[in-house]
């Protein structure tokens, strides 16, 4: 049966046509059509993306030609306080109703019609041989058991042929600039992951090292007969997968399934997107194929017989190679169950604001998701299918809402997949490196060092303001990320070492950094991505400019800058202004 199944499979990665079973439940979905360029960073963590219109340049007029824009809820500097609306039922009443729409959809995924077009076959095998022992879903970036596509494709694979499923992680000691607070929110949610499997009869396995080196002979030692995972667009998790390609045995086929995105990232689009405008169309005209309801994963009727070791979590924590200095923060908790109570809290409180306040760095308007979809542990296809369902009440809310989880959040998926520079300035448009090498020798009004920088050590109150909330919390509100990230350009040598510096700051102190939302907000206010050119000025060239006049006409700065004050003891140290020393 597997065997008929996979050559299917690869039939359809060959573009041979499928007909597939719809999935139930399912509904039609429409998302607001913005021709707003804009950038790609989460509302304080707040949906992966800032779906926003972007301000002006001097916070005023776009340049010549251009449209002119406004942020929604943006007059002045007054601001509306929230209104406390009741929520639905008592609280917890999301996940008896996510629970009660997976079983409607169906009780198990046996038998269930899966999108084919949600996955791809990296490996040549077309069959699995006789004897397996085991399925296995390597889990990588889609840190859930409950509305994970590749997890319930696997499963489907191990029930039709009556097989154990196992699923591994493979922790490295270190990634890019995470530091123990990302590592500590990744691991306890792995944590809540490992009882969830258990629960429910499948083989969690906690694997260290990089995948090429343990993955492979991990299969071969259980007996595995088959190997799905999640994607990631980024290049090394893209390594990771091609290393395991190349070092599994040469009969066990691997399946990649997109369970990140709503419209699989390959599907969307096959090239590189020039803007929102472009890749818009594209992926709503996808949605109502896609955008439905998950099945259960259900209780596994078919048990290993090589259980998994039981984890120290303690001793995996202590076997990392991370910065410990910087520390966790307590006002988000890991896992699935946490992910949904703060979806649920944004459904009755804070989604009837998010159209004309989520520009608002004072308000309460976001959703504050973002390190559950970051990590994968909460399902951005999830989210949507719930803010569209108990959101009826403000529909411009949720439109501007979903355009901010689909649509831009996916444009940046789609440009670090198909733009392997997508954390270089070589990695820009032409227009932008053009005009940035023209003014890379323009005089800066001020030079900061890294370390300045890191210690909210500017003359900027608002900008320290805004480092010190995302160095204490690990998170900072979208509008002021794109403010803050224009001014280290603004105030380092060079655009290459302006883009450096903002990425190491995002990716050390926010949750969830490393991200393609993060890379593309970077690119974005630094070097114009997915952005059009503007009035040239000195410094920036023809990039976006963005300055504190701007931001004092969008919101209450003063008040920002009071709450979040670094209390520095001298206001001049680290100032180094060009000639002022």
């Amino acid at each position: 049966m597997l065997h008929c199944r996979l050559q299917l499979l690869l039939c359809q990665s060959s573009g041979a046509a499928l007909g597939r079973v719809p999935l139930l439940s399912a509904r039609e979905s429409g998302i607001a059509s913005s021709s707003s360029s804009s950038p790609h960073w989460p509302q304080t963590q707040g949906t992966g993306m800032s779906g926003r219109s972007p301000p002006s340049p001097q916070g005023g007029a776009a340049g010549k030609g251009a449209a002119k824009r406004k942020l929604q809820g943006g007059e002045g500097t007054g601001e509306k306080k929230a209104k406390k609306t009741a929520p639905e039922q008592g609280a917890g009443w999301l996940a008896e109703a996510v629970a009660q729409s997976r079983r409607q959809a169906g009780l198990s995924v046996q038998g269930f019609g899966f999108d084919k077009k949600r996955m791809r076959v990296l490996s040549k095998a077309s069959a699995m041989k006789g004897g397996s022992e085991g399925v296995l879903y390597w889990m990588s970036r889609d840190q859930r058991v409950q509305d994970n596509w590749a997890l319930l494709y696997a499963q489907q694979l191990a029930l039709e042929e009556q097989l154990p499923l196992h699923v591994c992680f493979c922790l490295v000691p270190c990634f890019l600039d995470a530091t123990i607070r990302q590592f500590g929110f990744l691991l306890r949610g792995l944590e809540e992951v490992a009882k969830e499997c258990s629960a429910l009869g499948l083989e969690f396995h906690l694997l260290r090292g990089s995948a090429g080196e343990v993955l492979p002979q991990f299969v071969q030692k259980q007996g595995l007969g088959a190997v799905v995972t999640d994607f990631a667009p980024l290049r090394l998790p893209l390594q990771w997968v091609e290393e395991v390609k190349e070092r599994l045995p040469q009969d066990i086929p691997l399946i990649q399934v997109d369970a990140h995105n709503v419209v699989p990232c390959w599907v969307a689009s096959d090239k590189q997107e020039y803007s929102a405008k472009t890749i818009r169309k594209k992926i709503t005209s996808k949605l109502p194929d896609f955008l439905k309801e998950f099945p259960l994963v259900a209780e596994h009727p078919h048990r290993a017989s090589k259980p998994a070791k039981p984890i120290d979590w303690e001793q995996a924590r202590s076997s990392l190679a991370v910065d410990r200095s910087v520390k966790e923060v307590s006002w988000a908790r890991p896992g699935a169950a946490a992910g949904l109570e703060v979806l649920e809290s944004f459904i009755d409180h804070r989604l009837k604001d998010f159209a004309t306040q989520r520009n608002n760095p004072n308000g309460e308007a976001l959703s504050n998701l973002s390190p559950w979809l970051h990590f994968g542990q909460v399902s951005a296809q999830r989210v949507v299918l719930e803010v569209r369902r108990h959101g009826r009440r403000w529909p411009q809310s949720v439109d501007v809402f979903v355009e901010e989880v689909v649509v831009r959040r996916e444009l940046a998926d789609n440009f670090c997949f198909y733009n392997k520079k997508y954390d270089r300035v070589d990695g820009a448009y032409e227009w932008a490196q053009k005009t940035l090498r023209e003014h890379a020798k323009d005089r800066r009004p001020y030079l900061y060092s890294r370390g300045e920088l890191e210690a909210s050590r500017t003359h900027d109150k608002l900008w320290n303001a805004a480092q010190f909330q995302m160095v204490s919390e690990g998170k900072m509100h979208g509008f002021l990320r794109m403010y803050w990230a224009k001014k280290i350009l603004e105030w380092t040598a060079s655009p290459e070492e302006a883009l450096a510096t903002a990425i190491y700051l995002n990716d050390r102190y926010e949750l969830d950094g490393r991200d393609p939302n993060g890379y593309v907000g970077c690119m974005w206010s630094i070097c114009g991505i997915h952005d059009q050119g503007w009035k040239e000025r000195e410094i920036f060239g023809k990039v976006r400019y963005m300055n504190y006049a701007g931001c004092t006409r969008k919101f209450n700065v003063p008040k920002f800058e009071i709450k979040y004050n670094p209390k520095r003891c001298d206001d001049e140290d680290g100032n180094r202004k060009r000639g002022g020393d």
